[in-house]
Order: C-alpha cells, then structure tokens, then sequence
C-alpha cells in the first residue's frame, strides 16, 4: 500500500539538507520497526519518493513524502477504514523516531500516480524581510507586479541562460499583520513548473534587492480544473487572483 505522509521541517532542523532529510526518513522507518518495500536490483533502496526539495535553512509547513508499505499493521484496507486507527497509530510511531521539529501532521493511503515533483504546480511562501520598512517593500510588491518579465541570466550546465521569472510569480503581497518598520513579511504564489522559482531567487531579481530573513513554505498546491487543493486535503481552495488584477 502506497501512503502520502505530511510533515514539518521547523527550527534547528530547517539546516538539514535534503539528502539528510532523505536518510533521517529511512532511520526512521527501522527505528519504528514499520516495514517498507523495497527496490529491486544490486543495491536495493526503500520505496521513498519525495515532493520538492527545500532548500538547506528553509523551514516548512507542508513537506510530503510517498511511501511503499507492506507492513500488516497498515498495508490493508481495514486498517484505514472508518474504524481503522493505521493513521493515527503511524503518525504517532513516525513522530516519536523523528528529530525535533519533523513532525508528521497528516497521513493518508493513496493511489500510484504522477509523482509528487509532477503533481505539484506551486507553492506558498512566507518570506520575512529584513531592514526594510513596510512602505519600500509594498513599493517593490507593486514594481513586481507591474512588470511583463523579469529577465534574469543564469549559468546552467556551463553555459549562459536567459530566463523570464514572470509567469511563476503567481501572486505576491504583503501579509497585513507585518510590522511597519522592519521584518516585513511576504507572502508568495510562486509556481514549479517547469522549475521551481525560489522566494530567495525572486528577491534578487529586481532592485533594489530584497534580504530574507527567513523563509517558510506555507503550502504545496496541485492543480483542480480550475481551482488548487493539497496533497492531503480534501477540500479544495480557490485559485489565487491572478497578478495583472493584483
């Protein structure tokens, strides 16, 4: 049975890398002593399969990982049915072998699909800026918003790229509850297809450049005809407006 796991990255952990993440996630598994598929092959890996990378120092409401289990406590339908308590019970064994601050918060059977990494069209940030006060920073929300493009140049591969960020910015304001002098926050739609734009990436791309003083990732959103849901949650959320009525 294929299971969608949802769990936070908050704290001291948000500077472990996502291949650590990747292993502290394996460990956890045998410390539980719940059984997981494995691959086929010389070197065989357990079934993991995980959403997009957060980058090393961001923290995260909403990190998922896919797993195969063929655990008898929580790889049959009963187990999840009305009744059932798998959820409950492996949230609780999860969080209990994992580090402070990777909690598991929701966990649900799933059908196999496209992967998370295909699944997911964007994401919601909340970015903290530092020294800047609240006026200059809705100045810059606007500037951003006005703009067609926002052309930057990049080294891939060794050589020069030129990429508008434009389209994946999806929706940018200022969170109301900010202060007005400093530490002003931000909240960001921004999309991950066919590359995920980084709040960090944004913030650089058009003067005067923004500091981060931290980043959290709020949500991770699939597509639903016309509207967004989250890979755990059943109700679906409208879409964000779209920048141009910004």
């Amino acid at each position: 049975m294929r299971v969608r796991i949802r769990f936070t990255k908050v704290g001291k952990v948000r500077f472990i890398s996502h291949r650590d993440v990747a292993r502290i996630w394996e460990r956890a598994f045998r410390r539980a002593g719940i059984a997981v598929a494995y691959s086929q092959g010389f070197s065989p890996r357990p079934k993991l399969s995980f959403g997009l990378a957060l980058s090393t120092g961001h923290e995260s409401d909403a990190e998922y990982l896919d797993v195969d289990l063929v655990d008898e406590r929580y790889g049959t339908t009963d187990a999840w049915g009305e009744q059932g308590t798998a959820g409950m019970d492996l949230a609780g064994a999860l969080t209990a072998v994992l580090p402070e601050g990777m909690d598991v918060v929701a966990v649900a059977p799933i059908a196999k699909g496209d992967s998370l990494q295909q699944a997911v069209v964007s994401c919601t940030w909340a970015v903290e800026v530092d020294g800047v006060g609240r006026t200059d920073v809705d100045a810059w929300v606007a500037d951003v918003l006005s703009r067609k493009e926002i052309v930057v140049e990049r080294e891939r591969k060794g050589k020069p790229v030129v990429e508008d960020l434009r389209p994946q910015v999806l929706a940018l304001r200022v969170d109301e509850e900010s202060g007005t002098t400093s530490r002003v926050r931000l909240l960001a739609d921004l999309g991950t297809q066919p590359r995920a734009l980084r709040p960090t990436e944004l913030l650089v791309a058009v003067d005067p450049p923004l500091v981060a003083r931290s980043v959290r990732r709020m949500n991770q959103w699939m597509s639903q005809g016309a509207d967004r849901e989250e890979p755990l949650t059943v109700a679906v959320a409208p879409a964000p407006p779209t920048t141009e009525s910004a």
